[in-house]
């Protein structure tokens, strides 16, 4: 009998070591309520592809504000209030070509060797699934470093300007292409400063959609 309850047990243990990675990988992606993550790393290859399936959108707005010098904002030539925008991460640089009627500017943007990853339950009742054990959380991917520019960019990008770009978005513990739905991009220098952002949603590839939904505890 000890030996069948012995056996029995050795069994049990058995189904459950065999149980238990396919459970810590179901639950790999699972955000719970109070989680909050902040630390710099280098940018890996998955989270290289994640951004090269991006699109910033189409169109890009500048930031206006009351506290805007009333001359306008420093290093842009000809400024308006929204621009079309194309461009894409090629290699390990953003170039992003801004446009206004015939004018144009390209601002080329240096990915750094590290970047600053944030996530967290922000308590705004916001969940996945609607299960209130499963918040969804508020992302940003930071990056800064040194900018360089043409066009109507150019005459504000000096040696050691700067730009600061964050990814914005809301998801899961597991980043996809389709989280990042806003971006904000601020340049300042000796002879810049000024910010642009768009608050349409990255376009992805097929394959970037696919892989998305594919992903375990994917909202």
């Amino acid at each position: 009998m000890k030996v069948r309850a012995r056996h029995l047990f050795s069994m049990a243990m058995s189904v459950s070591l065999l149980l238990l990675p396919i459970r810590v990988w179901a639950c790999a992606c699972c955000a719970y309520p109070g989680e909050y993550q902040i630390g710099f790393e280098k940018p890996n290859a998955y989270i290289l592809s994640l951004m090269k399936r991006m699109r910033l959108g189409t169109m890009a707005d500048r930031f206006v504000s009351d506290a805007e010098p009333d001359e306008g904002p420093i290093g842009l030539a000809h400024p308006v209030e929204s621009y079309s925008l194309s461009g894409s991460l090629v290699g390990n640089v953003w170039k992003l070509t801004f446009r206004n009627g015939d004018e144009s500017g390209t601002l080329n943007l240096p990915l750094p060797a590290k970047m600053l990853r944030y996530a967290a339950d922000i308590h705004d009742g916001q969940t996945i699934g609607g299960d209130s054990r499963k918040p969804l959380l508020y992302k940003e991917w930071r990056f800064e470093g040194e900018v360089n520019g043409t066009g109507f960019f150019k005459a504000g990008i000096v040696a050691r300007t700067k730009y600061f770009l964050v990814l914005q978005g809301r998801g899961n513990n597991c980043d996809t292409a389709e989280d990042f739905t806003h971006w904000r991009l601020k340049i300042t220098g000796n002879k810049a400063d000024y910010a642009l952002s768009s608050a349409r949603r990255p376009q992805m590839s097929k394959m970037s959609s696919a892989l998305a939904a594919a992903r375990p505890g994917g909202a």
